[in-house]
């Protein structure tokens, strides 16, 4: 890259491809204004308010957020994030991948009489707001964000989990396993990928006096269980291995020094219980994926979950297009794979941030009431 404003062209002009605003013809403004504001915000961790009064040359606050509130529908939103996640990305995925889906679960400590519409958990006992479920594609250690999926109340893991296997099932790719975290561990979870005929290693919860029998006692060993489904009053039972590792280190878990770990997991090349935990941690990569988001994500305090999905959304697209050009125009090609020149997130953000007060003219200096002193040269 030649310069940081062409990392925000970049992204500009990714949104302004496949995001079509409709603005009035007499309205000053244009798209590329709002979708720099909305960058330069999310680089910056700030409100779209805060960037735009500390710019010269930014729209009106008020303008872009109208804009960007109605201009974006949840169900249209949904589909947008998705095609903008997956563009560019799906150039990098090799013959064979392995994906992970996620649900992040934020609990909710508003009035009571403002949860209508919010996700419950069957593990939480209150309602909980701000619910995204993500699928990740994980490539050498890297991770790229498929899809995303914000959860209301009625939906369930179950019609999440079809979503994402619909997804899988569209790319010109083979998914070698799928990995899951214990909120998609029921029967039709796992009755979905087994007639998907995916590999999988899901996380399982301590669900009846059986299972936690097994967890209690004993060394690493292969059982088999099952679980019992109900939809539309019919009945169906689900059958699948578990694998129990046992864990011992001294003094680290209990008075006898044993953790004993469960993942639901049928897959070819997992053999051992201690296999299908090295296996499943591989999904763990996605807790800094989070992380990552908290670096660069536009503050808010608005209750309308649509706009807060879609900061979300764009702070899962910088991710993206920081692998993305990190692999294809920083990494030099050579015989046996590129090489990655040293280009932290970090970094990349501070550029497009710096890119967007530059387009936007923020305030780098402040009025004073004397003439500065020696003090301030040198």
């Amino acid at each position: 890259m030649k310069s940081e404003d062409q990392l925000l062209n970049f992204l500009v002009n990714r949104l302004d491809e496949e995001v079509s605003l409709n603005l009035a013809n007499n309205v000053e403004i244009d798209a590329e204004d709002i979708y720099e504001a909305l960058f330069g915000a999310t680089a910056d961790g700030t409100s779209i308010s805060t960037l735009c009064n500390s710019s010269e040359d930014s729209p009106s606050a008020n303008t872009i957020l109208y804009h960007l509130q109605t201009k974006f529908e949840p169900e249209r939103l949904e589909r947008l994030a998705n095609t903008l996640l997956r563009r560019d990305i799906v150039e990098l995925l090799p013959e064979q991948v392995e994906v992970c889906a996620d649900l992040h679960l934020r609990p909710y400590y508003g009035d009571e009489d403002d949860t209508d519409g919010l996700y419950h958990s069957e593990e939480s006992v209150g309602p909980l707001r701000s619910t995204l479920a993500t699928l990740y594609a994980r490539v050498r250690n890297k991770r790229y964000t498929l899809a995303v999926r914000r959860l209301d109340d009625g939906d369930t893991a179950s019609s999440v989990l079809a979503e994402f296997l619909g997804v899988l099932d569209g790319l010109d790719t083979e998914v070698r396993a799928v990995y899951l975290d214990r909120g998609f561990y029921d029967s039709k979870c796992l009755t979905l990928l087994q007639t998907h005929n995916y590999a999988y290693v899901v996380s399982i919860i301590r669900w009846g006096e059986a299972i936690q029998q097994e967890l209690s006692e004993g060394w690493s060993r292969v059982i088999q269980h099952d679980l019992t489904g109900k939809l539309d009053g019919h009945s169906w039972t689900v059958e699948f291995p578990v694998n129990i590792d046992c864990t011992y280190l001294n003094g680290k878990y209990d008075d006898h020094g044993a953790a004993r770990h469960g993942y639901a997991a049928d897959a070819p090349f997992i053999e051992t219980p201690r296999e299908a935990r090295y296996h499943y941690s591989k999904r763990f990569g996605i807790e800094s994926s989070y992380r990552l988001s908290e670096q660069a994500m536009a503050a808010t305090t608005t209750r309308d979950t649509t706009m807060r999905l879609l900061y979300v959304v764009v702070s899962l697209l910088l991710q993206n297009v920081w692998r993305y050009l990190h692999y294809e125009y920083v990494a030099t090609p050579r015989r046996g794979g590129r090489r990655l020149w040293r280009w932290p997130y970090k970094e990349f953000v501070n550029m497009v941030r710096r890119a967007a007060w530059m387009a936007l003219a923020v305030r780098r200096a402040v009025p004073a009431n004397r003439p500065p002193d020696d003090r301030f040269y040198r």
